[in-house]
């Protein structure tokens, strides 16, 4: 199926992917009659990635940090969406060729922008995702909430006080942001919300470790901010491993090996996956047809003007874009893609000397989270920590949040939390636990090929396992 050409006179600009590079480029071109605007992703929705983990424990719904692409630019007449997955772009004949099921798009573009994102990196260990999700999707984020739950749900019924040890250890591999936020809230929903729910085990008595490979947690924050935010996390009850490595993962557990090569299993029912990223499979295609490059993390490498080299109107930004000194932040995609639509309108307009200036990126600043009134914050070369940097944290993530209604419901929802640390989204299902594998089953007509050593008895198994359960 072809889609029809743009109206007589009407530059086509074709958008890849509904994230904040995507969403931010496709409103920079509101008002312009002379544009009209395609916007393709795979999912419905625009994803505030900095809060999904509080979706996955418990804190904020998935409609609070994923409000609907089509609604946020439903007043924007010149921008269509469409749900599809993009699965090859042909550079030469200026063709996006997507999928929706069994339904084949061909969508001719004039300019392409894309800004597909990144996923989690398992650095030549895939087969360890199905044992250790991570954290980059609405679907993550609602598998590892009733894997969480789940754990504590059934250490109540096991018998087995090894058993029960093992379902209440919990390891966090990686530790950036997300890894460090998501180790906080594990412990604090394991220390103060779930405190007098189960009659057999007592939650405070599980085990959160956080691996880090490198020697400091938070290390891009430098070694004081990072050492502050290591002993809020120890004080928290919370066990760091510095220059430890996850060499294995299974379904058993987790192998470490330390800096002396000193291996160590631990058995752990639940395990999050938050080490390092990788750019979307789109990308290495889109640099091969175009005669461009990818680096190690598979980012394209792009000019400064953020076009693959020889290919003036096609443009990479946001985490899937190769630029030195450009973190994989939303400020780096918010730039970029916002960059790309204002040099397109630039070379409409004529104007040759504000195309090609090139592309600045504006650092403004970095935050995490530990725990509740925990936090560190370097802005401007300012490092602060403790309640104020939570505070601002806490500020700086509603005013980036899209939609008035998304702001008031996690400000209400962060406020009970808070207060009287309860969690409303506590939902758990055994289908979300297997959806993982039952997905990758089907193959590219939805998510992808199939994990290296899985089948469909692996999804039976895990099925008849919960079942039993």
């Amino acid at each position: 199926m072809t889609e029809s050409t743009p109206a007589q006179g009407k530059h086509h600009v074709v958008i890849i992917g509904s994230g904040f590079g995507g969403l931010f480029a496709a409103k920079e071109f509101a008002g312009r009659t002379d544009v009209k605007v395609t916007l393709v992703a795979k999912t419905d929705h625009h994803l505030f990635q900095p809060l999904l983990y509080q979706a996955a424990t418990g804190i904020l719904s998935v409609g609070e940090i994923a409000p609907s692409t089509r609604e946020i630019l439903r007043d924007q007449e010149n921008v269509r969406v469409m749900l599809a997955l993009v699965e090859d772009v042909d550079v030469e004949n200026q063709v996006v060729k997507a999928r929706n099921h069994d339904t084949l798009l061909d969508i001719p573009y004039d300019s392409l922008i894309v800004a597909a994102g990144a996923r989690q990196s398992y650095f030549g260990n895939d087969h360890f995702e199905v044992f250790a999700p991570g954290l980059k999707t609405v679907d993550d984020a609602l598998e590892l909430r009733s894997r969480i739950f789940h754990a504590f749900e059934r250490a109540e019924i096991s018998s087995d006080p090894e058993d029960i040890k093992r379902l209440l250890t919990f390891i966090v591999v990686g530790g950036g942001p997300t890894g460090v936020e998501m180790a906080g809230q594990i412990r604090e929903l394991a220390s103060f919300t779930l405190d007098r729910e189960f009659r057999k085990i007592d939650p405070k008595q599980a085990r959160v470790i956080l691996v880090q490979g490198d020697h400091e947690v938070l290390h891009t924050f430098g070694n004081r901010l990072g050492g502050k935010a290591r002993h809020a996390l120890e004080k928290l009850g919370i066990e760091v491993r510095l220059n430890s490595f996850v060499t294995d993962v299974n379904r058993e557990g987790v192998e470490i090996t330390d800096k002396n090569g000193e291996k160590e299993f631990i058995r752990s029912y639940c395990k999050v996956w938050a080490a390092g990223v990788a750019g979307m499979p789109i990308g290495a295609k889109v640099a091969d047809a175009a005669g461009g490059e990818v680096d190690r993390a598979g980012r394209v490498i792009v000019e400064p003007t953020l076009n693959v080299a020889g290919h003036d109107n096609l443009y990479v930004v946001g985490d899937l874009m190769s630029v030195p000194n450009v973190p994989g932040v939303a400020q780096g995609a918010i730039q970029s893609g916002q960059y790309a639509a204002r040099r397109i309108k630039a070379i409409l307009d004529g104007d040759t000397a504000k195309a090609s200036i090139p592309f600045k990126y504006h650092d403004k600043g970095s935050m995490a989270i530990i725990s509740k009134y925990k936090g560190i914050a370097d802005i401007n070369g300012i490092k602060f920590s403790g309640y104020p940097a939570w505070a601002a944290w806490l500020i700086v993530h509603i005013m980036f949040l899209v939609g008035f209604k998304s702001r008031v419901s996690t400000l209400l929802r962060w406020f009970i939390t808070f207060l009287s640390d309860r969690r409303a989204e506590r939902v758990t299902t055994n289908q979300l636990l297997v959806a993982r594998l039952a997905m990758k089953h089907l193959g590219p007509k939805v998510s992808g090929p199939l994990l290296r050593g899985e089948s469909l008895a692996s999804v039976e198994e895990h099925s008849e396992e919960d079942d039993r359960d």
